[in-house]
């Protein structure tokens, strides 16, 4: 069985020819982060900035605030002369239906595109005609019923999708492809010796994918990551969401308080945060995995979590979930191939991956 991770393009306002160089662009609540990859050989970053985001501008994923927005990716651009404005854009919210559909074994064309239509009515809690709908083959599988084509299908609904075309559009980026940013975590995370892998990107959100033979067959996004930590913390202690996200890292999650320096009642409540949101972060996690083992009896058990993301910075952020979860918890990030002018790699790796992806004409 040859399986091949997903690449997808949720249509736009058109698809253009295929191009050499894109930039990956992943947008999140509390900042956007983008990178350049030269792909030639083993793919590394060239390029990466991340700039914040006021916490009106993306909520639960979604784009509210599209001239905020285009506002901050305009300062990037004109920082970063001769970055490319083909871009490709993540998406990561609760609203993106992700579904493994096993159709029968059709070539591919207007054939399969009729029969993927055909399911969707019935595989997507949405009517079609207010979703954007893209799918990819992945292979095919032997089944109970005889061999499939195995499909991944991804819809996201239209206005979310417009608010980031207009945000692109008034920064006067082309958008050449919006993708699933869980399907760039896993193009940048893939290692061609462990086909069967749990992956967390934990920042702004936390994005979780569960790859099987290579292939993304489940994703779940939460609020809970480090910008829901840090407004938390914001709210309790009447900070500005800049400081919370400082003394988030400041604190962190081992060393003894009593050896932090500063305000005792905020490094308290700065503790006492980051502990409950890794504590929650393990108990979606789990429940993800449990009902991923309903749904799949006969898979393999997964008995590690690769992690990436900005709570990498969080001194003892790892171990703290290895400890709540009872599995080993991998940190990793895409290789780079400059010095990223103190950006950490683990910060750009969705948005290295999304660049990754390929543009289909």
């Amino acid at each position: 069985m040859q399986l091949r991770p997903p690449s997808l393009n949720l249509p736009t306002t058109g698809r253009g020819p295929k191009v050499p160089t894109l930039v990956g662009v992943d947008i999140e609540p509390g900042h956007v982060a983008i990178a350049e990859v030269a792909s030639a050989g083993a793919a590394r970053v060239k390029r990466a900035a991340i700039a914040p985001l006021d916490a009106h501008v993306v909520r639960d994923g979604e784009v509210a605030d599209p001239e905020a927005l285009a506002a901050v990716l305009r300062e990037i651009w004109a920082s970063h002369k001769g970055l490319p404005k083909k871009v490709r854009v993540g998406v990561a919210n609760q609203r993106i239906v992700v579904r493994v559909l096993d159709l029968p074994p059709i070539a591919e064309g207007k054939e399969l595109d009729a029969a993927v239509r055909f399911s969707a009515q019935e595989a997507l809690p949405m009517p079609l005609e207010s979703a954007v709908i893209d799918y990819v083959p992945v292979g095919e599988v032997e089944t109970e019923d005889g061999p499939k084509k195995r499909v991944v299908l991804v819809a996201a609904r239209r206005d979310m999708v417009e608010q980031i075309l207009q945000a692109a559009g008034m920064a006067g980026l082309r958008v050449e492809g919006l993708d699933l940013a869980a399907f760039g975590m896993a193009r940048a995370l893939r290692h061609a010796d462990d086909p069967d892998q749990l992956l967390l990107a934990v920042g702004g959100l936390t994005n979780l994918a569960l790859i099987r033979g290579g292939v993304c067959t489940f994703t779940r996004v939460t609020g809970g990551g480090i910008e829901a930590m840090a407004v938390d913390l914001a709210e309790r202690m009447a900070l500005t969401l800049d400081h919370a996200r400082a003394w988030l890292r400041h604190v962190g999650l081992t060393t003894p308080v009593e050896q932090i320096e500063g305000d005792r009642d905020i490094i308290a409540a700065a503790r006492y945060v980051l502990s409950e949101g890794v504590r929650r972060l393990a108990l979606e996690t789990r429940q993800s995995l449990d009902f991923q083992r309903v749904q799949s009896p006969g898979d393999a058990p997964i008995d590690h979590v690769v992690v990436t993301g900005p709570a990498l910075q969080i001194e003892g952020f790892s171990a703290t979930l290895e400890h709540e979860l009872g599995m080993a918890v991998v940190p990793r990030a895409i290789d780079v191939a400059d010095d990223l002018q103190g950006i950490d790699p683990a910060d750009v790796t969705v948005a290295a991956g999304l660049a990754l992806g390929e543009a289909r004409a």
